[in-house]
């Protein structure tokens, strides 16, 4: 039984990095997609559909994290 928690844990924190890479990737795509609505004289409907589809993807993931405890060790 022991076995089980132990494989559980480690899982978890599987799953708590894969969810902190996600973050980092979305943000900087995120980030990325935002200068280039910026620097657009007269964007289109898809870039920034794009644009809103990638934040609400960003902030999702920070909901999941919240909701998990899942903290940035340094």
């Amino acid at each position: 039984i022991t076995m089980i928690f132990r494989r559980k844990g480690w899982l978890r924190k599987e799953f708590d990095e894969k969810l902190l890479d996600d973050i980092n990737t979305i943000r900087t795509k995120w980030n990325n997609q935002r200068a280039l609505v910026e620097k657009s004289f007269d964007p289109s409907e898809e870039i920034l559909y794009e644009t809103k589809l990638i934040e609400a993807k960003y902030f999702y993931l920070i909901k999941e994290a919240k909701k998990r405890n899942v903290r940035i060790q340094k």
